[in-house]
């Protein structure tokens, strides 16, 4: 389990492929300076952030390998972070090819 650090005190976990997806979704909007809401559940809530170029974040990875990228997910993650309802987690879709990152 790899975890996302917010604003240095808000702490979520996400498996280390899945943040590995994140990652790249948000640093990029990020880098072209948009802000973005970030939706996701834990096992008690649901919580809401607004990301922006200025907040800190830290992404770290529990495993020892990158994990193999999805474009296609990573395309649907972005096309999500995009909307009017921001960034929430999507189901990832099969993947004709995987990438490394």
């Amino acid at each position: 389990m790899g975890v996302l650090v917010y604003d240095d005190d808000r702490v979520a976990e996400f498996d280390d492929r899945t943040l590995a997806h994140l990652q790249v979704v948000i640093v990029n909007k990020l880098r072209r300076q948009e802000s973005f809401s970030f939706t996701w559940t834990d096992e008690r809530r649901t919580v809401t952030v607004w990301m922006s170029p200025s907040t800190p974040l830290e992404f770290t990875f529990r495993g020892n390998r990158s994990p193999q990228l999805n474009r296609a997910w990573v395309e649907e993650l972005a096309l999500v972070a995009g909307s009017s309802t921001g960034l929430t987690l999507v189901p990832e879709p099969a993947a004709a090819t995987s990438e490394s990152r």
